[in-house]
């Protein structure tokens, strides 16, 4: 992934507390609710640590912007780094959309690159999500990652988990994937997963330990949103908020990790985990 010159500071200021959700509450939100909480509050720390209002947030494979964007919104500068040109313009569509454009920068690049075009401690907060499961050195994309921030800063972590494309190969009554994957050192059910990496959440916080960072928190994401029928959530109108709540509440009990379809784990710097 690659990264321009950080975008110039913004003189509009955070959005209010009415206007900080992440995106609307939809079924699309299951996939996003958990992380976004976590992320949110992390940099609401940095901001009260640092003293800046406006913070300088690096989304490696940040794709379109769907929590580049988001980020922004807060106040917050946001660079983008993803190999996907069309995701790069839909990312730029998007940041002018939500009239944060001033504030977000998209750029063509890989993570095994970054540092070609990305200034090495020169970020609060750098987010990589769905980037290890793609790159061929995992634990490299993460020292990359860890090498992007300051003295006070926080890594976001999200992956594909093992245990829940298990789950869901078994409940589909794929019994021989599922064993396969087990099996399988990058959680692979066969020629067709087009996964090519799946992690634990003990493989992803060993990555972040490994890099330097202490492990802030470890939360499961989409426990059991993948695996509810859709119909149970779209005909009943208080039931997307009530699977919301019992993603939170399960998403950091160690139990739920083993099933959860996406692993986070919140990395924090030494300079940031004693602020």
């Amino acid at each position: 992934m690659s990264d321009p010159m950080r975008p110039p500071a913004s003189h509009h200021h955070p959005q209010p507390a009415s206007l900080r959700s992440a995106p609307s509450r939809s079924r699309a939100s299951l996939r996003t609710a958990v992380v976004w909480e976590v992320l949110q509050e992390a940099l609401d720390r940095l901001v009260k640590a640092t003293g800046r209002e406006s913070l300088d947030v690096l989304d490696t494979g940040g794709g379109s912007g769907n929590f580049a964007v988001p980020v922004a919104r807060l106040g917050h500068r946001v660079t983008v780094v993803d190999p996907s040109p069309n995701a790069l313009f839909a990312l730029e569509r998007r940041a002018a959309e939500a009239d944060v454009a001033d504030r977000v920068r998209g750029v063509q690049g890989d993570a095994h690159g970054l540092f070609d075009v990305v200034e090495r401690g020169g970020y609060d907060a750098v987010l990589c999500h769905g980037v290890l499961e793609y790159v061929d050195d995992p634990a490299e994309g993460v020292r990359n990652a860890v090498a992007a921030l300051r003295e006070e800063g926080v890594l976001s972590l999200l992956a594909s988990g093992l245990g829940g494309a298990v789950l869901a190969r078994a409940l589909a009554g794929h019994f021989t994937d599922a064993r396969r994957a087990l099996a399988d050192p990058d959680g692979r059910w066969g020629q067709g997963d087009p996964m090519p990496r799946r992690f634990t959440a003990e493989q992803l916080s060993a990555l972040v330990e490994g890099a330097g960072l202490r492990i802030g928190a470890v939360h499961g994401v989409r426990v059991f949103a993948d695996l509810v029928p859709g119909v149970l959530v779209d005909t009943e109108p208080a039931a997307l908020d009530a699977l919301l709540k019992l993603e939170a509440a399960a998403a950091e009990l160690p139990a739920f990790h083993s099933v959860a379809t996406q692993l986070h784990v919140l990395g924090e710097t030494r300079g940031a985990a004693g602020s």
